[in-house]
C-alpha cells in the first residue's frame, strides 16, 4: 500500500492548520494588543538643552479599523499621558472608511470624527500636543478633521511651525500637510515652503510629517536649515506584517521597505517611523502589533 497520499494529506491538513492558527492570531489578537516602543536617538548638533527630550508619537489610529474602538483610544490616551513626555505628536489618518470611495461622507467612517477627537481628549504633556493630517484624512476633508481635534485639546499644524521653549532655549515644530497634497513644485518653488524649510532665527527643528516619502525630498534634494535635526513620521503601518526572511512584503511607500519603521538616518538628519495603532486594507498585523512609541532625544 502506497503510504505517500495519506502522508502528503496529513501534510497538506497539519499546514493548513497552522495557517489557519497564524491568520487567527493575526487578525484576533495581535491588533488587539497596545506595546510602547522605546528608543533613544542620538543625535548629532542638537542643542544641550534639548537632550533627554522625550517625545510620544501616536499615528494611524484609523478609528473603527480592527479593534480600534472608543475604549482603545481611551486606552491610547491613558497611556501616551504615563509617559509623562515632554510632547505628544499625532501623525494623522486618524479614520477609516468602510469602503473605498473617496471623498469620503460621514456616513462611509467606521467612526465618527466627534467619536475619535472625544477618545483622545485629555492628551497632556510639558510642552505640548502636536498633530499633522493623513492622507485618509486629506480624502475626507482636512477642514472637517482639524476643528474636531483642535476641540480635544490639540494643535493641528498644516504647513505651520509652532515655537517651545525648552531650559530657556526655543525649539522649533514645523508640521507639513501629507505629502500626497504637497506637490514637489510646491516645496521647490513657494514662498511660503522655502520659509518652512529655511526658518531664521534660533532653536533646533522637528519636522512632523504623516509618510516617511518627504524625508529625501526635505534632506536632500532642497537647500534646508542646517537646524532640521528629526523627522518624525507614521503612514507605513509598519507594513502590517512581519515575515521571516521576507521582511515586510507590502508598505506605501514609494521606497519600499527602506522607510517601512524605525530609526532612519541620511543626509546628517534622523527620522524615527512609527507603526501606529490601527489597520487599513487589511485588517491583519503579524510581528508588528500596534504602538505608541516613544523616542528620547540625545545630544552628541
Amino acid at each position: 500500500m502506497n503510504r505517500w497520499p495519506i502522508r502528503a494529506l496529513i501534510a497538506i491538513i497539519l499546514l493548513s492548520a497552522v495557517v489557519a492558527g497564524l491568520m487567527a492570531y493575526a487578525y484576533f489578537i495581535e491588533p488587539n494588543r497596545l506595546v510602547v516602543r522605546e528608543a533613544e536617538l542620538p543625535i548629532v548638533g542638537l542643542d544641550p538643552a534639548h537632550d533627554g527630550l522625550k517625545i510620544v508619537m501616536i499615528s494611524d489610529i484609523h478609528g473603527g479599523s480592527n479593534n480600534v474602538t472608543f475604549e482603545k483610544l481611551r486606552q491610547v490616551t491613558a497611556l501616551a499621558n504615563e509617559q509623562d513626555a515632554d510632547l505628544i505628536v499625532l501623525l494623522g489618518d486618524y479614520i477609516s472608511e468602510t469602503s473605498g470611495l473617496r471623498p469620503a461622507q460621514d456616513e462611509s467612517l467606521r467612526m465618527a470624527v466627534s467619536d475619535i477627537a472625544d477618545g483622545l481628549t485629555g492628551l497632556h504633556a510639558k510642552l505640548g500636543v502636536f498633530a499633522v493630517l493623513g492622507n485618509h484624512d486629506g480624502w475626507f476633508g482636512d477642514q472637517r478633521i482639524a476643528p474636531e481635534l483642535e476641540r480635544a485639546g490639540i494643535r493641528v499644524l498644516q504647513n505651520e511651525v509652532a515655537v517651545v521653549e525648552r531650559k530657556g532655549r526655543p525649539l522649533r515644530i514645523l508640521g507639513f500637510k501629507d505629502h500626497l497634497q504637497l506637490s514637489r513644485t510646491w516645496l521647490e518653488t513657494s514662498a511660503d515652503a522655502k520659509k518652512l524649510l529655511e526658518p531664521t532665527g534660533d532653536g533646533d527643528i522637528i519636522v512632523l510629517e504623516h509618510s516617511p516619502d518627504i524625508f529625501p525630498v526635505i534632506t536632500g534634494e532642497m537647500s534646508i536649515s542646517p537646524k532640521l535635526k528629526l523627522v518624525l513620521a507614521g503612514h507605513t503601518h509598519g507594513g502590517q506584517i512581519w515575515l521571516p526572511l521576507v521582511g515586510r512584503p507590502i508598505v506605501p511607500s514609494t521606497f519600499g521597505q527602506k522607510y517601512a519603521y524605525g530609526h532612519i538616518r541620511e543626509n546628517d538628519v534622523d527620522m524615527f517611523v512609527t507603526s501606529g495603532v490601527g489597520t487599513s486594507i487589511l485588517p491583519f498585523r503579524f510581528m508588528v502589533p500596534p504602538e505608541i512609541a516613544v523616542v528620547t532625544l540625545r545630544s552628541r
